[in-house]
């Protein structure tokens, strides 16, 4: 039997390492969190406010079968070997499994990698650690800070607004999204012409009158300058000039995030789903490994045996012109260099060669992943650009043109960066000469507003904002929308009546704390705290003291919003009937909560849609348990048919499955599937 006992967070990593390390290890999964704070004490915080702050932990419902089995295990082992993620919140999950574990100083050692390889994870084991109690402290804090700030404004939401939850980066983030909703709202459109030459092979824009920048703002000035031009234009000067373009760093996890959004449209949940399994081990013929490095990173740092590794590959397949340099990260300050950014763990592994051992979902992300890092090792593209002043009755029109020279990372990374293309005719020939126009055009635009966020444009401004981690923000997005604070059109985010509403309030007695600029400073705090710099408790008993005033504050003369009456009494107690929101959408409840807990049920008629193509039932629209709205056989369990999208009533031709309606067409998703497949 292995005496040694090595304890992971996750269970699909077990079989991974386990292969790496061999048969005198056993590896084990906690399956996560094993404790967290306890809901007892002063307002339910889980923390002895009055002494120092300390904390009293519960083990997490379901997980007490989880600890024993571990502690059993444990008994049996001469040296245990915590191997939780290479992180904060890992740290603090080795330090509560050493706790209620019961597990001696000297009997375990902290084991940290970024890869999940044979190599990384065996070099791992040769140079263990202790638990370091400022990375735990921090995490600690954080948790504690989140639950004071969450458990008091969400008692305040839901005492004295439609809203069910507020929080320290929660709100924040909502508050963005609000302001950007005002600043649509209230935007007033302008408008504004342009004017355009076409020449055989080219156009050109006015820029300027007599070298100053000219604005149209109508269409009587658009023709009046018209009317000024003739069709001969003289060249009045031609610039070129050759310029560099670079390659992007490698991915960290809120640019990970962000271009998976863009290129792939996965949401940034997914997204992390998908990089934690290849990041925990993918079986390929002859192996299990990590595919990628550590997923939960703000650092563009690569290790010096991949840049090795990787220049090879580059001037084995591409050629010495094709090697780029180490690009340095700008924003040195900010970043927590613990470990590497997200990149393939072998530069070998090429996408193509594991695709059959690859979901569809995996490899488009790996394939991303592979090619960003690879691409951030390739010389820089160089392009010759070409500006043409062309000048009519002082009036100058602007032309330019581009031409790739040197094709550097977009040889491999063009698929996801494009490249525009727009050469001019040589024009020196031309210079003394006139041009002739074909003809002139005006054209009318009106400015637009600023851009609702989507998920993307939302998750590069926190992270330059230095709002919350990057891996905390699906977990953010997600809370927002399972609030009701948020909803989503066309991928833009749009504040609800309850998020505006909810926003406001904060605003209106916590300004000092619900803005950007306080979140940030505390993020900065909280990095001081796991760098030991700042003592952990203080930190907490000087936000404590302003918070809670503050709070009382609120809670005394905040104006709670009246229910909406529901127009009917309740049949039990004969108090108003008022509307309510809850988790799964509003309902209809005694104003006399709770000495009254009367709630009105209606039984909502089931719509029936056409026959069900697998039984002899009906296809009837139904809802999930989230209120979203979907089509099934009324004869389920017996059977299971079901589909999002609404049926026509008609069957394909090709393979008799129903036809839906999807974005104003009549399809049939089988097929679809098939020719996208």
């Amino acid at each position: 039997m292995p005496k040694k006992i090595v304890i992971v967070e996750s269970p699909s990593k077990c079989k991974t390492i386990e292969k790496h390390l061999g048969k005198d290890y056993k590896v084990l999964s906690s399956k996560g969190h094993v404790r967290d704070l306890a809901t007892s004490g002063k307002y339910g915080f889980g923390v002895d406010i009055e002494n120092h702050f300390a904390p009293t932990y519960q083990t997490i419902k379901g997980k007490k079968k989880v600890l024993s089995e571990l502690k059993t295990e444990v008994k049996k082992s001469d040296m245990i070997y915590l191997a939780t993620d290479p992180d904060r919140e890992g740290e603090a999950i080795s330090w509560h499994l050493k706790d209620a574990l019961e597990i001696k100083d000297d009997q375990y050692e902290r084991v940290i990698f970024n890869e999940i390889t044979k190599d990384i994870v065996q070099e791992a084991f040769k140079n263990p650690r202790k638990i370091d109690d400022d990375l735990v402290r921090s995490q600690e804090t954080r948790r504690i800070l989140d639950r004071i700030i969450g458990f008091r404004l969400s008692k305040l939401m839901q005492s004295k607004t439609g809203g069910k939850s507020a929080g320290r980066v929660q709100s924040v983030a909502l508050k963005l999204i609000v302001d950007r909703e005002k600043e649509v709202q209230n935007f007033i459109e302008e408008e504004y012409w342009t004017i355009k030459a076409i020449f055989k092979d080219f156009e050109a824009n006015l820029e300027k009158f007599n070298q100053k920048k000219i604005d149209i703002k109508n269409e009587l000035e658009a023709k009046g300058i018209i009317d000024k031009l003739s069709n001969a234009f003289k060249i009045e000067s031609i610039d070129k000039k050759n310029k560099n373009k670079y390659p992007k760093m490698p991915f960290i996890t809120s640019s990970l995030q962000q271009e998976a959004s863009t290129k792939l449209n996965f949401n940034a949940k997914r997204t992390m789903s998908i990089a934690q399994r290849l990041y925990e081990g993918i079986d390929l013929a002859n192996e299990t490994t990590g595919l990628i490095t550590y997923m939960r990173t703000d650092s563009t740092r690569m290790s010096d045996e991949f840049i090795k590794s990787t220049y090879h590959y580059i001037e084995t397949n591409f050629g010495k012109e094709y090697l780029g340099f180490v690009k340095k990260n700008k924003n040195k300050s900010k970043v927590q260099d613990a470990h590497e950014a997200i990149r393939p763990t072998s530069i070998n592994r090429h996408p193509d060669t594991i695709k059959n051992y690859l979901k569809e979902d995996e490899y488009k992300l790996y394939r991303l992943i592979y090619y960003r890092a690879l691409a951030s090792l390739m010389k820089e593209a160089k392009v010759a650009q070409t500006t043409v002043i062309l000048d009519n009755n002082n009036y100058q029109f602007k032309a330019t043109g581009q031409s790739l020279l040197f094709d550097g990372y977009l040889k491999i990374y063009k698929d996801y960066e494009k490249s525009e293309e727009k050469e001019l005719p040589p024009l020196d020939k031309f210079k003394s000469s006139v041009l002739v126009a074909n003809k002139i055009e005006k054209e009318q635009h009106f400015t637009k507003p600023p851009a609702r966020y989507t998920e993307a444009k939302l998750i590069k401004e926190l992270e330059e904002l230095g709002i919350g981690r990057p891996s905390t923000y699906a977990k953010i997005i997600d809370t927002l929308n399972e609030r009701n604070y948020v909803e989503i059109n066309e991928k833009k985010f749009i504040p609800t009546e309850i998020g505006i509403e909810t926003t406001e309030k904060l605003l209106e007695f916590f300004s000092d704390l619900i803005n950007v600029k306080y979140t940030a400073q505390m993020e900065t705090s909280l990095d001081n705290v796991a760098e030991g710099k700042e003592v952990w408790n203080k930190l907490l008993s000087d936000f404590y003291q302003s918070f809670e005033p503050m709070v009382e504050n609120a809670f005394d003369k905040m104006e709670k919003k009246e229910p909406e009456l529901a127009g009917e009494d309740c049949p039990e107690c004969g108090s108003p009937m008022v509307v309510k929101n809850g988790k799964y959408g509003s309902f209809v409840a005694c104003s006399n909560f709770p000495k009254c807990k009367h709630i009105k049920t209606t039984k909502k008629e089931k719509i029936a849609i056409t026959k069900c193509p697998k039984c002899e039932g009906t296809i009837i629209e139904k809802t999930t348990k989230r209120g979203k709205i979907f089509y099934g056989c009324d004869a389920y369990p017996k059977c299971d048919y079901a589909m999002w999208d609404k049926p026509t009533g008609a069957l394909c031709e090709k393979c008799g499955n129903l036809l839906v309606w999807k974005k104003d067409k009549v399809v049939c998703p089988k097929c679809v599937e098939k020719e996208t497949k």
